[in-house]
C-alpha cells in the first residue's frame, strides 16, 4: 500500500494527514498548536509591544510542526516511510518571511529577535493598509487591467504592501533580507533545499500573471524607486505551476521530518485553494466555502471575468486549464471566538461547565429555535475588516438593533447571520459579473460541527449546501498534490483530476433552504446591504475616522 502526506499550516496550528493513495482513506492525523500562536500584542521577549493591526508569527513554530506531526502519523499508522510516495504543504497566505540567502529567517538572528519586522507577517497583518492604499491609487492609473483582476483593489494582506511597509519602517532590515518568501515556499525550501515560488501564491498574492508575469519595473519604480527591482532582488522571476514536483526530501529535510531522502515534494499551495479538488471540485459552477477563523470562497470558471471586490482570478491558479476565482471574509470563526472571550456572562459559563458542554454549544442551543428576525438585530461582519467585496481592512464591526432585553445568544446569532449575508454578497457579485454559482460545498471545522449555522447559510443564500467528505480538506488536498508530485509510475497520479477521482468525496448531508426562512432573510439582507454600502462605500466613513483616532491615541 502506498501513502501520501499533506501538511496544512493554518492560523493557529499545523496538521499532518497520512492518506492512502489508492482510495483517499485518511489513515492518521496529528496536530501541533503553534507555540507562539499569533503575536498581535507583544513579541516573544514579553517586552516589545506591537502596534494595532499587527499579526506576526514565529517560523520556528512551523518547523516544530514538521518535526512532531509527520513522525506522529507514521508511528500511529505503523507506516514505513519507504511507503510514502509524496508530500505537499499548504499555507495561509500571504504569510511573508524575510530570510537570508540560505533560508534562515531574520528573527532567528540574535540581533533581530527584538525587531518586529524580522518575524513572519501573517495573512491577517493589516498594518500595511497605508501602503496598500498608495499601491491601489497608482495601479488604477498605471496598470488598471491587472488591478481589475483582483476586484479593483489589492489588500493590505498581500505581499507588496507588507514588503513596502518593511522597507518604509525598517530599511536596514529590508536590505539585510536576501529574500521575502511565502511561508509555504519556505517550507518547501526547508524540505528540499530548492527555492520554488508556487503559481498560486504568486498569482493571488503578488499580482503575477501567467502570460504577463509580475508588474513592470516602471510600476515598482513609480511606487518607490527602492522597489524597482523587488522581483529580482527579493522574490524570483521563476514561478512554478501547481501539480509539479518541487524537488525531493533532502538529507536535512529528512532529519527535520522523518521522511526518507528522495521522497517527492509537491509545489506549495494556499490552504483554501488546495481544498478545492479535495472536495471533488474540478469543473466550473460549484463554490467551495472553507469555513474556519476566516472563510475563503473558491470557484472555477472557464473564462476570465473581471469581478469587482474579489481577491483574484488566476489562470491555472487552482486547477490546470481553468480560471480560479478567490473571494473571502476575514472574520468568521474569529467573531465567535472574540464573542465568547469577551461578552459571555459568568452565569453562562457556569451553566456550560455544569452540563459539560462548550460555551459555543450553549449559545447555539439558546438561540436555535429563534425565528429569523425575531431578535431585531443586525450586524456587519467586519471585526477583521472586509476582504470581499470591499477589500478594506480599515472597516470594523457593527451591531444595530440592541435594547435592554437583548440577550448574549441573540448577539451571537446575529454574528452568524452577518457572516451568511457577507457570503451572499460575494455570491451575488460573482453572478452579476457573469460567473455562475450553482451549488455550495462547505469544508472546515464550522461546516463539520455547526448544523444551525449551515442551515442559516442555506436559507440566506437560497442554495443547497453539501459538506466535504473530509473534515481536513486542506490537508487532504495537499496529500493529493503530494501523490501527483510522485506521479503514477511511483504509485501516485499524473494529474490532480485523476487524484480527485480516487481520493475526494462528499458527505451525504445536504442542507436545503427553508422557503419561509429565506423570505425573512431576504428582508434582512436588504437592510444588511444598506448598512454595507453606507459604511463600506464612503457614505459614512465613521469606522475609518474611529480607527484613525485609535491609531493616533495608541501611537
Amino acid at each position: 500500500m502506498k501513502y501520501s502526506i499533506g501538511i496544512d499550516f493554518g492560523t493557529l496550528s499545523g496538521r499532518a494527514l497520512l492518506v492512502e493513495v489508492e482510495t483517499g482513506r485518511e489513515v492518521a492525523t496529528a496536530v501541533k498548536m503553534y507555540s507562539h500562536a499569533v503575536m498581535d500584542e507583544v513579541l516573544p521577549d514579553g517586552v516589545t509591544k506591537l502596534p494595532p493591526d499587527w499579526a506576526l508569527q514565529h517560523p520556528r513554530d512551523y518547523l516544530e510542526v514538521l518535526a512532531e506531526t509527520v513522525p506522529a502519523v507514521l508511528a500511529e499508522a505503523r507506516v514505513d516511510p519507504a511507503d510514502v510516495v509524496g508530500v505537499a504543504v499548504d499555507f495561509t497566505a500571504c504569510t511573508m518571511i524575510p530570510v537570508l540567502a540560505d533560508g534562515t529567517p531574520l528573527c532567528f538572528l540574535p540581533e533581530y529577535e527584538h525587531e518586529p519586522h524580522a518575524y513572519v507577517k501573517l495573512w491577517k497583518h493589516h498594518a500595511a493598509q497605508p501602503e496598500a492604499d498608495k499601491l491601489n491609487a497608482l495601479a488604477q492609473t498605471m496598470d488598471p487591467v491587472r488591478l481589475s483582476r483582483y476586484g479593483g483593489k489589492v489588500s493590505s494582506e498581500w505581499l507588496y504592501p507588507k514588503a513596502w511597509q518593511l522597507l518604509n519602517e525598517a530599511p536596514a532590515l529590508y536590505a539585510r533580507a536576501d529574500k521575502l518568501i511565502e511561508a509555504g515556499d519556505w517550507i518547501v525550501l526547508m524540505l528540499t533545499g530548492n527555492e520554488r515560488r508556487n503559481a498560486c501564491a504568486a498569482g493571488y498574492k503578488a499580482m503575477w500573471h501567467k502570460r504577463e508575469g509580475y508588474p513592470s519595473k516602471a510600476f515598482f519604480r513609480a511606487l518607490d524607486p527602492r522597489l524597482e527591482n523587488i522581483v529580482e532582488e527579493k522574490l524570483s522571476p521563476d514561478v512554478y505551476a501547481l501539480g509539479g514536483k518541487a524537488g525531493e526530501i533532502s538529507e536535512a529535510g529528512a532529519r527535520l521530518c522523518g521522511l526518507l531522502p528522495g521522497t517527492a515534494v509537491g509545489m506549495a499551495n494556499i490552504d483554501a485553494h488546495v481544498a478545492v479538488p479535495a472536495a471533488g471540485i474540478t469543473t466550473p459552477g460549484r463554490m467551495l466555502m472553507i469555513m474556519g477563523t476566516s472563510t475563503c470562497h473558491m470557484l472555477l470558471g472557464s473564462e476570465e471575468k473581471l469581478v469587482p471586490g474579489t481577491c483574484g482570478v488566476v489562470e491555472d491558479g487552482i486547477i490546470g486549464g481553468l480560471f480560479g476565482y478567490e473571494a473571502g471574509q476575514s472574520c468568521v470563526g474569529d467573531h465567535f471566538d472574540w464573542f465568547v472571550k469577551n461578552l459571555v456572562p459568568a452565569s453562562y459559563r457556569d451553566e456550560a461547565a455544569a452540563r459539560g458542554i462548550s460555551i459555543h454549544k450553549l449559545l447555539r442551543e439558546k438561540v436555535a429555535s429563534q425565528k429569523p428576525g425575531q431578535s431585531g438585530l443586525l450586524a456587519l461582519d467586519w471585526w477583521n475588516g472586509n476582504r470581499s467585496v470591499l477589500v478594506d481592512a480599515d472597516l470594523s464591526g457593527l451591531f444595530i438593533g440592541m435594547s435592554l432585553t437583548t440577550k448574549p445568544e441573540e448577539l451571537y446569532r446575529a454574528l452568524i447571520e452577518a457572516t451568511a449575508f457577507g457570503t451572499r454578497m460575494i455570491i451575488d457579485t460573482f453572478e452579476r459579473y457573469g460567473v455562475p454559482v450553482d451549488e455550495l460545498i462547505a469544508a472546515g471545522g464550522i461546516a463539520e460541527k455547526d448544523e444551525m449555522m449551515m442551515q442559516i447559510y442555506a436559507d440566506v443564500t437560497h442554495r443547497e449546501i453539501r459538506i466535504s467528505g473530509s473534515a481536513q480538506a486542506c490537508a487532504l488536498g495537499s496529500a493529493m498534490f503530494g501523490a501527483v508530485a510522485a506521479g503514477k509510475a511511483a504509485g501516485g497520479y499524473d494529474t490532480i483530476g485523476e487524484a480527485a477521482e480516487h481520493m475526494s468525496s462528499l458527505k451525504d448531508t445536504v442542507y436545503r433552504p427553508i422557503p419561509e426562512n429565506s423570505a425573512i432573510y431576504d428582508r434582512l439582507y436588504e437592510e444588511y446591504t444598506i448598512l454595507h454600502d453606507t459604511f463600506g462605500r464612503g457614505a459614512n466613513d465613521c469606522m475609518k475616522r474611529l480607527r484613525a483616532l485609535k491609531r493616533e491615541q495608541n501611537a
